[in-house]
């Protein structure tokens, strides 16, 4: 068995639990239920411990039993003087019983009294007790029934606790203290203001004195103030009370989500009001027309067969008592029922359905608490009837800015600076970044490492770059992946001071941040979105702040190059697009680009050479990598590019270059490898400044001899073709430095390789060789880690070849 203590314990607490959603009226309802329980309880006690009626026989009768009134029994005396009166016809017979015995058994007197009971007492005058107990629980539980209902409860219970430990959250102490703290400096800063503002003519010195204290107390005391903030923060809020509040704004937007997507409680309420109204109407009504009938005197018939008498004159107790018990109870019911129609009156008069925290946000200074409707409106509305702070301390956990100051106090207890600083490394610019992969937000430890000269931020929440960007004096670079970032004012002035590299990646030209456009001190900027927006009416914005801008690399799917471009066309000197295999169409903007020295344009489905190309008259590199180049007969037109010299036309379908190649002198660099050449022209050689020459991954089966001519040549490479000889005289290239020969049909290595006097890497793995010339040991610079080649070659060397080669 349960003890009854559990049982009460366990109602205490609901009640303690559920006290914050009943309002005053509530409230003063349960103690009107009380009383009227009692009431109850009081009558039914009487009801069941004490004689109910007492009846005694009455010494008249008469053929009309009405004629006795037991209220007004006559004497002896009267009765026989009215019984020798002639009595007119109309007054009925009324006669004194002769004959009969007086004194009666005790057993005949309880029959009768039972029986008079049963049949004679008015039932509202037996049953008042009852009923004034189940009325009064059928209030308690209409008042109690939005609690308990499976649609209801789950809803109340969730938001109760919740709000209960929102109430007591450390955080939200922490927060509207800082908010108090601070509108109490604005308001001491206003109110001396306006006072050093008074009488300026005649107390200008005192006024400068005010103004002096007040800049001077302002000055010592933010910066004394800022570094104590953290050690603050850490001792007020701990990590684990910051894990509860961060999981408290998750249950908290769950809860909104669950209970503001109806109505359900406010339609429970009304209903349950109502049901009380009409109930308050229904117990007046009934018990103003019943309560008359709840008589002292009570006139029984009896058979005169049973005892003699047939008229019994009865006392009905508890008559007077129930009599004012009835009056007492109409009252409360009253005042009860006009509670109930407070209560309709306040749901209906005022917009329930929708809360506004216009006034916690004055109070409180947080701006961006959004308003709620429905259920959840409601309950807030019975939260402010119970203690409006509930609301007010409840409004921090809406609050986005709440949230992102919890995140970022988490953030710095996490990751220190001393964290943050072992993360440091080089990049491939040789820059020592810090790289910040999928963080709930921007750690204000990260601005405590000035010799951070580059940051990247990748998949990283709600960044805002705080005015403290400014102690980052080394900061050069900045990355921001799929990461929408916000600048304060401040902070944006310092990046147009410093920031050179700029590399964005994202996944629409929505999430692009505007203040981009502003740093006029950029020198590269690296775009990595989806431009095919600009087809349907999106466009990039403006370039023309960007007066610095050297370098711009876009990789994205466009049909046309951006207009936005022109702007920065005087200044811009290398320009990377990244189509991703979609097809570039328009080249106009390209003539505006008079200063370009590089120009990449990969996988932009080019079939021909651009002639908006031929225009750059300053063009140094052409890069047209991972396209459909089958022919490149317009090649011819590139030596109007007269300081052109690197030329990659690599990842293409090429299958033959033209001779007028020779035509363009200045080339140094030449990529034509991943394509499907079968012969080189010789007029290729004829180019004597070449230095690079990489014509690997073709299908080339021969070298034409003239490609000794370029005496200048460092690199060469042939590798993965159907060579079966190398010409003599490629060995006559005395500056080469690397030469790649790997995966041919090569049979043997001519010993003029002794001539490469500079050689350093030699890759010849994948042939049909069956030996090495052992004047490869004469190549002063090659050595075993240089020399490609497989291992059994190497084995065959005499050992002092071997050697000399590892001296080397």
């Amino acid at each position: 068995m349960i003890p009854v203590n559990e049982l009460k314990s366990l109602g205490i607490e609901q009640n303690s639990k559920l006290r914050v959603l009943k309002p005053w009226w509530d409230v003063f309802s349960e103690y009107l239920c009380v009383a009227m329980l009692m009431i109850g309880v009081f009558g039914c006690t009487l009801q069941l411990t004490q004689d109910k009626i007492s009846c005694l026989p009455s010494p008249l009768t008469s053929p009309t039993p009405e004629a006795i009134d037991c209220s007004h029994i006559r004497s002896y005396k009267e009765n026989e003087t009215q019984r020798h009166t002639l009595v007119k016809p109309a007054t009925p017979i009324i006669r004194e019983v002769f004959g009969r015995k007086n004194n009666l058994d005790i057993h005949q007197y309880l029959f009768v009294n039972y029986y008079c009971y049963e049949r004679f007492v008015h039932w509202y005058a037996k049953y008042f007790p009852y009923l004034v107990v189940i009325h009064t629980l059928i209030f308690m539980v209409a008042s109690s029934f939005w609690f308990k209902f499976p649609g209801t409860s789950s809803k109340i219970d969730l938001f109760v606790t919740i709000l209960g430990k929102c109430f007591d959250s450390p955080w939200t102490t922490r927060a509207l203290s800082e908010v108090s703290e601070e509108r109490g400096e604005e308001k001491l800063v206003i109110l001396r203001r306006n006072t050093t503002s008074k009488d300026h003519a005649e107390r200008r010195a005192d006024e400068e004195e005010s103004v002096g204290l007040l800049r001077s107390s302002s000055v010592k005391s933010n910066p004394e103030k800022k570094p104590a903030e953290p050690q603050s923060s850490l001792s007020v809020l701990d990590k684990k009370e910051g894990e509860q509040a961060k999981a408290l704004f998750e249950k908290v937007k769950k809860l909104r989500t669950h209970v503001e997507e109806g109505d359900l409680l406010n339609v429970m309420y009304v209903l349950q009001t109502s049901l009380k109204v009409f109930k308050f109407v229904l117990i007046i009504i009934y018990t103003a027309v019943m309560a008359p009938n709840v008589e002292i005197i009570v006139r029984c018939l009896v058979p005169p067969d049973l005892t003699g008498f047939d008229i019994y004159c009865c006392n009905h107790n508890k008559a007077h008592l129930f009599s004012k018990l009835a009056y007492c109870y109409i009252c409360f019911v009253g005042v009860y029922g006009i509670l109930c129609i407070y209560s309709l009156y306040w749901l209906f008069h005022r917009p329930l359905k929708i809360y506004s925290f216009e006034q916690v946000r004055l109070e409180t200074g947080i701006n961006d608490i959004p308003d709620v409707k429905n259920d959840f409106a409601f309950l807030l509305h019975l939260v402010d009837q119970y203690d409006a702070l509930y609301s007010k301390r409840f409004a921090v956990f809406l609050s986005e800015v709440s949230e992102s100051h919890l995140h970022q106090l988490n953030l710095n207890y996490e990751w220190t600076a001393k964290k943050l600083r072992a993360r440091l490394a080089k990049n491939t610019s040789n820059l020592l970044e810090l790289h910040l992969l999928m963080l709930p937000g921007l750690p204000d430890t990260v601005f405590e490492i000035p010799e951070v000269e580059s940051l990247k931020l990748e998949q990283v929440k709600n960044v805002t770059i705080p005015t403290s960007v400014a102690k980052l004096e080394s900061l050069r670079e900045l990355s921001l992946i799929f990461c929408p970032t916000k600048v304060q004012l401040p902070a944006l002035t310092h990046l147009k001071e410093k920031l050179k590299v700029l590399n964005l990646t994202f996944e629409s030209l929505e999430d692009v941040p505007v203040w981009i456009y502003t740093l006029h001190n950029l020198e590269e900027l690296n775009l990595n979105v989806p431009l095919n927006e600009v087809a349907r009416g999106g466009t990039l914005e403006s370039f023309r702040e960007l007066r610095a801008l050297r370098v711009l690399t876009l990789c994205s799917s466009i049909s046309k190059i951006p207009q936005s471009i022109g702007d920065v066309a005087f200044q811009l000197q290398r320009l990377c697009i990244y189509n991703e295999g979609i097809k570039l169409q328009a080249f106009s903007s390209l003539k505006k680009l008079t200063n370009l020295v590089s120009l990449e344009l990969v996988g932009c489905e080019l079939e021909r050479i651009p002639s908006a190309v031929f225009s750059l008259n300053n063009l140094q590199e052409l890069d047209l990598k991972d396209n459909k180049l089958t022919t490149v007969e317009e090649i011819l037109s590139l030596q109007h590019c007269r300081r052109l010299v690197t030329l990659r036309l690599w990842h293409n379908k090429i299958t033959y270059i033209p001779d007028h190649i020779s035509k363009l002198h200045s080339l140094e660099v030449v990529d034509v490898s991943w394509n499907k050449l079968r012969k080189l022209p010789s007029r290729l050689f004829y180019c004597t400044k070449l230095r690079h020459i990489d014509v690997s991954h073709n299908q080339l089966t021969s070298l034409p001899p003239e490609v000794g001519i370029p005496q200048g040549l460092q690199f060469f490479s042939a590798a993965f073709n159907s060579l079966e000889t190398l010409p003599d005289e490629l060995f006559s290239c005395k500056r080469l430095k690397t030469l790649v020969l790997g995966n041919n049909c090569l049979s043997y290595l001519s010993s003029r390789v002794a001539n490469l006097a500079q050689l350093v890497r030699l890759e010849i793995k994948g042939n049909r060789l069956e030996s090495l010339p052992v004047e490869i040991a004469d190549c002063p610079l090659l050595n075993l880690s240089g020399l490609i080649v497989e291992e059994n070659l190497l084995d065959l060397l005499p050992s002092d070849v071997r050697t000399r080669l590892n001296n080397g």
